[in-house]
């Protein structure tokens, strides 16, 4: 595996997290073993809390953050995800910081970084809007973060600095932030 285990989520985070998602909207959490046994096969650790969370709250929900049919479950792509081949959870997130190709002149919509954004270094915890996601970061440098990618660009949540899984889930629980 690329990253170390990260400590296990606080009592408190849990108790957020599984007050922002009542019971009836949750998918069955996964359990320790199944989540290390994907962890494993991708090559990579889960930030925390997410990781927790989906271990032993909800493997997703159709309530939360992301609002075309909520929280995915892991590994899930919502049915608007564009295919340009396979995820690699593993590998770095190539993107140091926000990057806007639409307007960048003479970025071609082949460019191979378009297709890393989209597929190495995260999950995909949701859809927005249809051709928007939610990712959050596996692996690189923003690990942990959550980041917003479409087909015009890709940056943090809500910009510097981004949001945790946590952070994302009390805005929108709160209706304190992008959801407002």
């Amino acid at each position: 595996m690329t990253e170390t285990r990260d400590q296990r989520s606080g009592e408190a985070t849990l108790d957020f997290l599984r007050s922002a998602f009542p019971p009836e909207w949750r998918e069955p959490a996964l359990g320790q073993e199944a989540v290390a046994a994907w962890e494993q096969e991708n090559r990579v650790v889960l930030p925390e809390p997410y990781r927790t969370f989906i271990a032993e709250v909800a493997n997703g929900s159709g309530l939360g953050p992301a609002g075309d049919g909520g929280l995915q479950p892991l590994g899930w792509l919502p049915d608007t995800w564009p295919y340009l081949g396979p995820r690699q959870p593993g590998e770095p997130f190539p993107l140091e910081a926000a990057w806007s190709w639409e307007d960048e002149e003479g970025v071609d919509p082949e460019d191979p970084r378009i297709n890393a954004a989209f597929h190495k270094g995260s999950i995909v915890l949701g859809a927005e809007d249809g051709p928007s996601f939610w990712l959050l970061l596996t692996a690189g440098p923003h690990r942990g973060e959550v980041w917003m990618i479409a087909e015009v660009g890709a940056g943090p949540a809500p910009g510097e600095p981004a949001w945790g899984f946590e952070a994302w889930v009390q805005r929108w629980h709160t209706g304190d932030g992008l959801w407002d």
